[in-house]
């Protein structure tokens, strides 16, 4: 039976993946690939940041805001605010 994968091990699945990348740009650099080549790569890391973020933030809108929301005290203000501050903060990078 597989075990279902909690959001943390899907966030950190990806950012061993990532890991994996920015070592192979390390690489790149080292064996003197093309800098175009490089730049790709290094493209290609950025948007799984990217998307590592988003799913970072999906998780803290579906959780920790959510069950701020619920309770119903100042908490949830502040949750709203903080994923406010991140978003723009990712559409700043």
């Amino acid at each position: 039976m597989v075990e279902p994968h909690t959001p943390q091990d899907v966030i950190l699945r990806r950012l061993r993946r990532i890991e994996g990348q920015v070592r192979g740009l390390q690489r790149m650099v080292e064996k003197g690939t093309y800098c175009i080549d490089v730049l790709t790569q290094v493209a290609a890391t950025n948007a799984a940041l990217q998307s590592c973020a988003v799913a970072l933030l999906d998780e803290h809108l579906n959780s920790c805001v959510t069950e701020a929301i619920v309770k119903g005290d100042e908490q949830a203000r502040t949750k709203v605010s903080e994923a406010s501050r991140a978003i723009a903060r990712l559409v700043r990078a």
